[in-house]
């Protein structure tokens, strides 16, 4: 490993070769300001926000791409670097609505902060928007182009690590914007609804699909009885609107404010999680006896279903036959719970709390309404909720904690866990583990699927079988599985993918920013939060024992198949122009 020693404002510091000096910066602690870096992802040196002198050169040079150099002297904040900078920035803005007050990003956009922190106070140079207007097609994303200040942070994760590339620059100049290919509609072209790029953003170039005024209508109808499920990894996230450390899990608070909002009932997705594990377990040994196709993989990821639905429209066989847990809670409460209840489900209104914008999209799919009526009628995500408690003045960080409400608010461990990537997984071995053998797990812990490497395996011992096991997050990843399958070189049972990079946690809606540091925190606390369970095995769920002794039957049941299971289609791969 060759070391270098450079000089950045001075201070001597010692870095391997082909560090940056935006790397080398930050070890004197020195913050550089970006706009267009991200890293790993898209070191490119458009926006020209992060230049600085270098003793020697006659220009500025881009700090995220520039290496150092021995003997580098390096200057951040110079006359010539400032003005630079502060001139860069005049020109985005000249470019830019000034709709700050109205935006949906307004105190969280990293274009109004630094113009904060730069001290702008004008902006010396006329301009005009991009003759683009706003992409509301979508029931995931918006896009508005005129926001966009073409730092391609939006593309280079759709095409780097989600392998989709729904958006991409179009045009030159001036006309120049990301879109769909052809200018498509979002909602015509191969995106899968992720929000990935809502996550990246500097602006509120893309943003989710906001629903609160449906759901503030309903809460203030009488004739409506509205009820919340709130997703697994939503308990480790909703702290962070409120300026919460990232990782704090807030769930008896997070059920106190939904329930201060006026909803009749606040239930648990973990219950339906735990649902799902009997529901797929029981299709995985079904398939693994009868020589059904494998192997088999997990549906609960929306986005990822419309990727495969896209991409590899061949391996639909492969897909679990599951709904989601969300989609089989708005199932059960339009019938079951309405049944206990002596309620009119045409009266009930599911509203679904999740991490994720591909959840809205799921919620339309036409497939998703077994009960007569369709299974979800909103879907928020965690920027939406945070939203409304402020709304609604409710202080969040000085709230009780509550329980959810019966019988779909209890759940277990298991069910928690599948807020992280590989936690689908290990609770679906620690049941099909104990329900094949008839004994006890030693230890319900099951690390070899845990973490954020981009794919993982595990061979586990299930009786007389070795069960095989793999496990991927973000697209890219699930793109290279999906290649091994195809080519026969997987020889796994079952796989599990979740779209989003570190599952459900890192999911499309997120609390901003969501990086690489902050998914690590709320997956500690996913674990820490099932640890914190009486019950961590899906199958010894009370609740879920008694739905099918009142109403499914049994697992793989007629009922079952009726309510919670459901079929996917093939997808054009490549968008046709538009005649």
């Amino acid at each position: 490993m060759k070391l270098i020693t450079l000089k950045v404002d001075n201070q001597p510091v010692q870095v391997e070769a082909g560090t940056t000096i935006l790397e080398a910066a930050k070890k004197v602690g020195v913050e550089i300001p970006t706009l267009c870096y991200m890293e790993k992802i898209n070191a490119i040196g458009a926006c020209r926000i992060c230049v600085v002198e270098i003793k020697g050169t006659k220009v500025l040079q881009p700090a995220c791409v520039t290496p150092v150099a021995p003997d580098m002297e390096v200057y951040t904040s110079t006359t010539a670097v400032r003005k630079a900078r502060n001139l860069t920035l005049e020109l985005i803005l000249s470019n830019h609505p000034f709709e700050c007050l109205t935006c949906i990003r307004n105190q969280n956009c990293e274009l109004q902060s630094l113009a904060e922190t730069f001290g702008i106070r004008e902006v010396r140079f006329p301009g005009e928007n991009p003759p683009y207007k706003a992409d509301y097609s979508s029931p995931s994303v918006v896009r508005e182009p005129e926001k966009c200040i073409l730092c391609r942070r939006c593309a280079a994760v759709c095409d780097k690590v989600q392998t989709v590339n729904a958006i991409a620059l179009q045009e030159r100049g001036f006309n120049t914007t990301v879109a769909p290919a052809h200018h498509r509609p979002l909602a015509e072209s191969v995106c899968i609804n992720c929000g990935q790029c809502t996550l990246v953003c500097p602006t509120a170039a893309l943003h989710e699909n906001d629903e609160i005024e449906r759901v503030w209508a309903a809460l203030n109808d009488p004739k409506k009885h509205v009820i919340v499920q709130t997703a697994p990894a939503t308990r480790v996230s909703l702290g962070e609107e409120f300026g919460m450390t990232s990782g704090s899990i807030v769930t008896g608070q997070m059920v106190s404010a939904l329930k201060m909002l006026g909803f009749d009932k606040v239930f648990d997705t973990d219950f339906t999680a735990d649902l799902t594990i009997i529901e797929e377990g029981n299709e995985l040994l079904h398939r693994v006896k009868t020589g059904g196709t494998l192997p088999m993989v997990t549906s609960c990821s929306p986005g990822w279903i419309k990727f495969i639905e896209h991409f590899y429209p061949d391996l639909l066989p492969n897909l679990s036959t599951c709904k989601s847990p969300q989609q089989m809670f708005g199932a059960l409460a339009k019938t079951y719970y309405a049944e206990k209840m002596g309620l009119d489900p045409a009266d009930i209104f599911v509203v679904s709390y999740m991490p994720c914008t591909a959840k809205k999209y799921e919620a339309r799919r036409p497939e998703m309404q077994s009960s007569g009526y369709p299974d979800i009628d909103v879907v928020l995500t965690t920027r939406e909720v945070g939203r409304m408690l402020r709304q609604a003045g409710i202080n969040f960080t000085a709230l009780p904690a509550r329980d959810y409400d019966d019988p779909l608010g209890i759940s277990t461990g298991a069910g928690v866990i599948f807020g992280a990537t590989g936690g689908v997984m290990e609770a679906a071995l620690r049941t099909a583990y104990e329900l094949v053998t008839g004994q006890e797990l030693s230890s319900l812990d099951f690390n070899d699927v845990r973490g954020l490497q981009g794919v993982k395996e595990a061979a586990v011992e299930v009786g007389s079988l070795t069960v095989k096991v793999a496990v991927a997050h973000g697209l890219g990843n699930a793109r290279s599985l999906m290649e091994a399958v195809k080519s026969g070189s997987a020889d796994y049972h079952f796989i599990e993918i979740m779209c989003c990079p570190g599952g459900c946690i890192g999911g499309g809606g997120q609390p901003i920013p969501t990086n690489l540091e902050i998914r690590a925190d709320r997956i500690k606390a996913i674990y820490m939060a099932d640890e914190l369970m009486v019950m961590r095995k899906s199958h010894l769920n009370p609740a879920v024992q008694q739905l099918y002794k009142e109403f499914l039957g049994e697992p793989l049941g007629h009922k079952s198949h009726e309510l919670l299971h459901t079929h996917y289609q093939a997808r054009d791969k490549f968008l046709i122009p538009a005649t």
